[in-house]
């Protein structure tokens, strides 16, 4: 198990909050099978450009303008579109209206969500979770719209085994402020020290849930190490892993040092 930084004020865990993309569902395989299906389909521009030019430039105009879009500075719809025209002009495609862009990326999305599925390593760590801790519940935060993200849940089957879904967009408050992840401690009626928190980004999810006296726990499955967040990371208490199938130690762990 990596926990490559000390734990922080343990107290029985309650409750275990998970991020949804990139930590449960796997965002990032759905979504470059996606972009290239979808590129593969529409042909020329793109059809001389390599899978890693096409993955890195909708990647690029994700991040980009989904934080935009978190930001307030564009609706939902607004971000699809700008990412649509960012990347159509990295390929020197034709300059697409509102409903061209819409179109576009609707048929992305439609070959993005034949691929979507839930991590391997998931249902398992579900049921040791459940078996190790007795009435342990299960919720999700994520940064997005609800119904969107009640979708892939849904979607990847994990409907019935999650009692909350908590989105950014219902509420209008964003990862890593303090508040969401207060907000969903309060939806469970627990204190925030008895939740743990799942998520992908230290900054985004481990270090914003620590911020709100949670038990932060961030999941590398690439394996990066900590980085530049080595400092913050290790003050704030933040644990490791690099596969859910390493969480049920670590909480035992946890829930032992509480006693």
């Amino acid at each position: 198990m990596s926990t490559d930084a000390p734990a922080q004020g343990a107290r029985a865990p309650q409750v275990v909050l998970f991020d949804l993309d990139a930590t449960l569902f796997d965002h990032p395989g759905a979504f470059r099978r996606g972009i290239l299906a979808h590129v593969a389909a529409l042909g020329a521009p793109y059809d001389t450009a390599s899978a890693a030019d096409i993955v890195a430039a909708w990647q690029q105009a994700e991040d980009l303008h989904f934080e935009r879009y978190l930001a307030g500075e564009l609706d939902y719809e607004g971000q699809r579109r700008a990412r649509v025209r960012d990347f159509a002009a990295r390929f020197s495609a034709a300059e697409l209206g509102d409903d061209a862009a819409s179109t576009w990326f609707s048929g992305y999305y439609d070959a993005y969500r034949d691929e979507w599925t839930a991590y391997d390593d998931v249902p398992g760590a579900l049921d040791a979770l459940e078996a190790a801790i007795p009435g342990i519940r299960f919720g999700i935060v994520t940064n997005g719209e609800l119904a969107l993200q009640q979708g892939k849940v849904a979607t990847i089957g994990l409907d019935a085994r999650v009692d909350q879904v908590i989105a950014s967009g219902e509420l209008g408050i964003a990862k890593p402020d303090p508040r969401i992840f207060l907000h969903a401690a309060e939806r469970f009626g627990v204190a925030p020290g008895e939740v743990v928190y799942v998520g992908d980004r230290v900054r985004v999810d481990a270090l914003g849930a620590a911020a709100a006296g949670l038990i932060g726990v961030w999941i590398d499955r690439d394996e990066r190490g900590w980085g530049e967040f080595e400092t913050d990371a290790a003050a704030a208490g933040i644990h490791r892993i690099v596969s859910l199938a390493e969480l049920p130690e670590l909480l035992a762990a946890v829930r032992t040092s509480a006693r």
